[in-house]
């Protein structure tokens, strides 16, 4: 059965269907008894779901409020 450590690193592969069966079959079963690696996946998959649907070219506005999210946070980080 494989840890929660390897689950994770055969996520994105399991997500995009690039496992094997034996591969896939290993990652159901640990994904049927552990809670904590099912949530995990829901999260990756609600991820990539709003990444595909994010603009393919970049959005002056969103770099701009973006870069001012990261200052905010540094700043905060250092208070």
């Amino acid at each position: 059965m494989l840890s929660c450590k390897e689950l994770v690193a055969h996520s994105s592969d399991f997500l995009d269907g690039q496992l094997g069966f034996r591969q896939r079959l290993a990652v159901r079963v640990h994904l049927a008894s552990c809670r904590n690696c099912r949530r995990f996946i829901r999260q990756m998959r609600v991820t990539q779901a709003v990444l595909r649907k994010l603009p393919d070219s970049a959005i002056p506005e969103l770099d701009a409020l973006a870069e001012r999210l990261a200052q905010q946070r540094r700043q905060s980080t250092q208070d």
